[in-house]
């Protein structure tokens, strides 16, 4: 006897057993790259603050998969209005039951989560090396309900503001970069300018001195290796899974982002070994996800060969703006870049999400079978697309990074939430004041004798 079909109205109807394996390995894929971000900032920072540049990380993971059960996917990408969504799924109220495509909307949820809490993981290491880490805490649960969610729905949702508009944003060149970029930058600005004294906390106490901090070198080439590679691999399961099916236009949004990152890592180590006559892994790192950072909004709508000059421009652009940071106008107006976040997520990410505009093809989008779109400058001749694009970006960037400043400054009047660490906890390393534990030796100050046996003194019965 065959089984029984079931009844049109059965969303589990149009679930698609291929597709949602495919997606939920894109999700077990991509979720490594959430620590990785805190291994690529632990490697940035000096020696006695990498395990505190590498815990927010985790509280990005922690905070943001409560947020996002309770409310944030509701937020993102239920109704609502044209900027947010509305309660229709908190706590993931009938989730369960209904389907977003041909995989099941937990499933989609999940893989959801992964974008949020990277993007989080990235955007809170602007607070890297001088910030307190139980600050961060009340700041990613606001950050994630009013800065990310409604950027996620205005761009993805079928309804959002900037969907609506048209605008072309494959994997997150906005809510992702962008975002990330402007809100780690809107923190470290906040540690180097708080509040005036009546209202900041931090500018109030007189063991805290906002400061510019010395220029030093990644202190640790072994985790930036690992965040590379984790990163990079994670990256193609980020945008292949985005199409949330498994068809040509995944194939092809994989080599794409394979290509971009291998232009980009290849073109800024190439122009450090012209300069130097050495091979250098931090610029290896840098030009790796320079290129990532540009094929995440276009993935899905631009060719191979395309990709590959993205990367090249990623790694010329990005490396330039890196510059800024070593000026003496920098050292003059406290500017403090950790991660280089700026420089490659920010500068990377508006020009990944112009350079949409004027690369994208219709024919490539349509690689899905499904996606339709009026292409972009160069290829098609739709020169709106371009203006749709720098609106998008703008509009990212001046919401994160205004709510970003906004939010760190309230919580900063709170007593015990100071954001800046004292002078002391800087100069000693965050690892002493914020974990009372370390990656190096402080971890066995006062067991500096130890012995397994006790020095020898063994008794047997």
């Amino acid at each position: 006897m065959a089984d029984p079909v079931p009844p049109p109205s059965d969303p589990w109807s149009a679930i698609s057993p291929t597709d949602t394996l495919f997606i939920l390995l894109c999700t077990v894929l991509c979720w490594p790259i959430i620590p990785a971000v805190g291994l690529g900032y632990s490697g940035y920072s000096t020696r006695k603050s990498g395990l505190a540049s590498f815990y927010p990380a985790l509280l990005a993971i922690s905070v943001c998969s409560i947020q996002w059960w309770l409310v944030g996917y509701s937020l993102a990408y239920s109704e609502g209005s044209s900027v947010i969504g509305d309660l229709r799924y908190a706590a993931h109220r009938g989730v369960l039951m209904e389907a977003v495509g041909t995989i099941p909307a937990l499933l989609f949820s999940q893989f959801q989560l992964v974008f949020e809490a990277t993007v989080c993981a990235i955007a809170v290491g602007g607070a890297c090396e001088r910030g307190r880490l139980l600050p961060l805490v009340p700041f990613i649960f606001l950050w994630s309900t009013f800065i990310y969610c409604p950027l996620a729905h205005m761009v993805w949702a079928e309804n959002g503001f900037l969907a609506q508009l048209g605008a072309l944003d494959f994997a997150g060149g906005t809510p992702v970069h962008i975002c990330s970029g402007a809100t780690a930058t809107a923190l470290s600005l906040y540690l180097s300018h708080p509040l005036p004294h009546r209202f900041s906390r931090s500018r109030r106490s007189s063991t805290r001195t906002p400061s510019h901090i010395t220029l030093h070198r990644p202190h640790n080439t072994l985790s930036q290796l690992l965040a590379l590679l984790i990163i990079w691999g994670s990256w193609l399961a980020f945008d292949a899974g985005t199409t949330l099916s498994l068809n040509f236009k995944s194939v092809s949004a994989l080599a794409t982002t394979n290509l971009c990152a291998a232009a980009g890592a290849s073109t800024w180590a190439a122009i450090t070994y012209i300069e130097t006559r050495k091979w250098s892994l931090d610029s290896t790192f840098l030009g790796a996800i320079s290129g990532l950072v540009l094929i995440t909004p276009s993935a899905g709508f631009i060719d191979l060969t395309t990709s590959f000059f993205f990367g090249v421009a990623g790694a010329l652009i990005c490396r330039q703006a890196l510059r800024f940071k070593s000026t003496d106008f920098a050292r003059r107006i406290k500017w403090v870049d950790c991660g280089d976040t700026f420089a490659t997520h920010c500068v990377g990410g508006f020009v990944g999400t112009i350079a949409t505009g004027l690369f994208a093809r219709k024919e490539v989008a349509a690689y899905d079978g499904v996606t339709e779109i009026d292409g972009g400058v160069f290829f098609d001749g739709n020169v709106r697309q371009l203006w749709v694009q720098i609106v998008e970006a703008l509009i990212g960037f001046l919401w994160a990074f205004v709510l970003s400043y906004v939010f760190i400054a309230v919580i900063d009047c709170v007593p015990e939430l100071e954001v800046l660490a004292t002078d002391e906890d800087i100069v000693a390393g965050m690892d002493e004041s914020q974990m009372g534990e370390s990656l190096y030796e402080a971890q066995w100050a006062g067991e500096e004798d130890y012995h397994p046996f006790g020095k020898g003194n063994v008794s047997l019965d």
